[in-house]
């Protein structure tokens, strides 16, 4: 069986990244390495021991390709990830209580409901939860 084990986001910034991912999205540190000339190698995951096998790597995203990607992206209003969540709503109002800017406010569409934030380096990621 094929599993996905780690994803990767483009970020301008990896120590800034890491700092948002995991003071205020609330994820823990996989790994945080220091390959030397100023480039981190770091991973982040789930809290609390959840999904153990898998890591979102904080990818630089400099360069000419990564730059011009996540630009796009951005640019089109479109998120880069999707995170579930258990209540989008709460999350939502915790995130905006620590300064969090959301592009989108709760919203239903369909069978989930969903948020998007402003990740502060260079992302829109999406908070969803699948409704009843």
């Amino acid at each position: 069986m094929i599993k996905v084990a780690m994803t990767s986001v483009y970020v301008d910034d990896v120590a800034k990244a890491h700092a948002f991912y995991t003071d205020v999205l609330g994820f823990e540190t996989r790994t945080h390495m220091d390959l030397g000339g100023g480039t981190l190698f770091v991973t982040v995951g789930a809290a609390e021991g959840a999904q153990q096998d898998l890591q979102l790597l904080l990818e630089p995203g400099q360069g000419p390709i990564a730059e011009p990607y996540r630009t796009a992206v951005k640019g089109a209003g479109l998120p880069c990830i999707v995170f579930s969540v258990d209540d989008v709503q709460q999350e939502y109002d915790r995130l905006r209580a620590l300064g969090v800017a959301f592009t989108q406010a709760p919203t239903e569409q369909g069978p989930v409901i969903t948020a998007v934030l402003d990740d502060t380096v260079g992302n829109l990621v999406q908070l969803a939860q699948p409704k009843g």
